[in-house]
């Protein structure tokens, strides 16, 4: 790792760096199942992949959270409390973007659902107020001006934060984040249960059906 004061932080092929602690995820579970802490959405019980060649984003944070989804994909209403490490940009681009989920039919087999965008020169994914629900993330990374173990609910803050609004009733309020103005990722491979943005434009949009799964099949 290499670090400077006031310069950049890069860090090789690091995975999610923090999470909630097993108690603090199920009492947020707890409270959210009870309707005392505001949630987004409910997420599906697939979990997706994503792929891409480089994300430029600025106004990074990164804190802990947890997503009620349900359970699986088969018919009923059980949920279940699936802790994250919710990655923020006001603002990225991405190029070569890929996202795949893969779902089992019945009689048929495994369907793996593809899109693809940003692929063209000059062309990449654009979004803002970016928030992507992460489990795991291998990826080459440049920070620049990053503070790293500061509380969750400061990376908003009018006179401190760099990052946008944080997420919502989920996260933990004091637990461990970090923030940084400029984040810079390369090689991203990325396992989410949800992504959300305030607008995503997608340049050169494809998407396809493939009877299968795994490599050569799905983004990776």
């Amino acid at each position: 790792m290499k670090s400077q004061v006031r310069g950049g932080t890069r860090w090789k092929r690091f995975a999610v760096v923090m999470v909630p602690s097993v108690a603090a995820t199920a009492a947020i579970g707890i409270g959210m199942a009870q309707g005392a802490l505001a949630a987004s959405f409910a997420v599906s019980g697939q979990e997706f992949k994503v792929k891409a060649g480089y994300l430029e984003g600025t106004g990074f944070a990164q804190y802990g959270g947890v997503d009620m989804g349900y359970a699986n994909v088969k018919e009923g209403d059980e949920k279940v409390a699936r802790p994250v490490a919710i990655s923020t940009f006001k603002r990225a681009e991405i190029t070569n973007m890929c996202q795949s989920v893969v779902t089992d039919v019945p009689f048929v087999g495994k369907i793996t659902l593809k899109l693809k965008a940003g692929e063209g020169k000059g062309k990449p994914v654009v979004a803002e107020r970016l928030y992507l629900d992460v489990t795991e993330l291998k990826a080459d990374a440049e920070f620049e001006n990053i503070d790293i173990g500061m509380a969750a609910k400061d990376t908003d803050h009018e006179k401190i934060g760099k990052g946008p609004a944080v997420k919502d009733g989920s996260i933990l309020p004091n637990g461990f984040a970090q923030q940084a103005t400029k984040a810079k990722l390369s090689g991203v491979e990325q396992k989410a249960w949800a992504t959300t943005a305030g607008n995503f434009k997608l340049q050169g949009l494809n998407m396809e059906l493939l009877k299968g799964s795994g490599a050569g099949v799905e983004c990776y």
